[in-house]
Parts: structure tokens; C-alpha cells; sequence
């Protein structure tokens, strides 16, 4: 958890949401996402240089491995999701989580409850139009890594998202995690802030403010509605 999320909100609105001037928006023509997995790539929002930038990043840190057979290298496994109670005690996350934090642009997150088939459950936040998808943001963090992919050296930047102990909605779906979310008058502190202060973000967003958007069997993807 979360393995899947959509980002449909419009170029400039990301732009009006993060506070981004258009000249640090290096996204290009970013088209709406209705499905996003891990290993897929989508917008970040990041500071650099004291200036906030909106970037395309690799959701899930990677981690090279080696097949059991062979000992040859094989895809590195992605990592999407960190732990709240993680991220400062593990080596893994503790760098990134106190230096490198970062927003993730959200329009609706899924969660899978059952097995053949299963009921996929789309979660957004609350809005007087039923088909609206108000834009939100998750708390992440970020990293640069380097390696071998298919026999060729590969860099690029990549995103984790944090988790925490779902709210009352969250939890009749998938009682163990959900998202961080974080609050736009708390954006500042998630991305500038000391780790003691943005550690007290890492709490489950209130329920009332959120709502089930879609749900069905094979909903795997959130279609646009807006």
C-alpha cells in the first residue's frame, strides 16, 4: 500500500496548488494520469536551490538485485511505500526523510479489498460535485540512483511514498496503511521543515474530509470524469 494512484489535475492547476512559477515546471506536456503504477514515472513536486520545481521522477527506490541462479544482475526491485514508523530508524530512508522530502500531485488513490475478483476501491478527497477530483498531495521523499538495467547504466531520480495507519474510511478497505496526506498549510513544513517537525505530519488524514469516488470489480483505472 499504495500501489496504485491517479494524477489527472491539469498543468497549470499543479502549478497554482504548489506555488510554482511556469518556468520551474519541467514536466513539459504532462498528460492526465488515470493510473499509476510503480515502476511507472510522474509528477513530483521538489524544492531546489530554495525554489520549488515540479519534476518527473520513477515512483519506487530502487534496489539492485542478482538472480539466485545465475548471480547475474536482474531488474532492481522498486520500493514505493515507506513506513511512518521507518523512516527515521532505517538506514534505507533516514538520508532521504531529513534532507530530501518532496509532494506527490494526487487526484484519487486505490485500494483492492477481496480475491476473484477483487473490489477496487478509488479514494479522493470530498467535493460538492460528484464527479469532481479535487487535486491533493502525498507526503514523499526523494533520491538519486545510478545503475544497470538490461546492460545499460542508468540514472535517474526516484520518489517513495510515506504510509501511515489508516483513517477510519481507509481502514474498512485495507486496515493496515494508507498514504500520508498532506495538508496544503502544511506544505512548507513537509519540504523545508526539520525532520522533528515534518515527523508530526506522518498521521492519518481526517476521514470526514474524504470520500470513495469509484468502486467496482476490474476498476483498476480511474477514468476522467472532469
Amino acid at each position: 500500500m499504495c500501489n496504485l494512484y491517479s494524477n489527472t489535475t491539469a498543468a497549470d492547476a499543479m502549478r497554482g496548488l504548489f506555488n510554482v512559477e511556469p518556468s520551474m515546471d519541467h514536466m513539459g506536456n504532462a498528460e492526465p494520469l488515470s493510473a499509476i503504477f510503480p515502476k511507472y514515472h510522474a509528477p513530483v513536486l521538489r524544492v531546489s536551490d530554495g525554489t520549488r520545481e515540479l519534476v518527473r521522477m520513477h515512483w519506487g527506490f530502487l534496489m539492485p538485485q542478482t538472480s539466485k541462479k545465475t548471480g547475474l544482475p536482474i531488474l532492481p526491485r522498486a520500493v514505493n511505500n515507506a513506513r511512518d514508523d521507518k523512516l527515521q530508524t532505517s538506514p534505507f530512508w533516514r538520508e532521504s526523510f531529513q534532507t530530501r522530502r518532496c509532494l506527490v500531485p494526487v487526484s484519487s488513490f486505490c485500494e483492492a479489498k477481496g480475491r476473484n475478483p477483487a473490489t477496487y476501491y478509488w479514494f479522493g478527497l470530498t467535493s460538492e460535485e460528484p464527479d469532481e477530483r479535487p487535486p491533493f498531495a502525498f507526503a514523499g521523499i526523494w533520491r538519486h540512483w545510478k545503475g544497470n538495467i538490461k546492460g545499460e547504466l542508468v540514472e535517474e531520480d526516484t520518489y517513495s511514498i510515506a504510509t501511515t495507519t489508516p483513517n477510519e474510511l481507509v481502514r474498512t478497505i485495507h486496515p493496515d496503511r494508507m498514504p500520508v496526506i498532506v495538508a496544503p498549510e502544511d506544505y512548507e513544513t513537509w519540504l523545508t521543515g526539520t525532520a522533528e517537525a515534518a515527523s508530526k505530519l506522518l498521521r492519518p488524514f481526517p476521514a470526514d474530509q474524504m470520500r470513495i469516488v469509484l468502486r467496482g470489480e476490474g476498476e483498476k483505472s480511474d477514468p476522467l470524469r472532469n
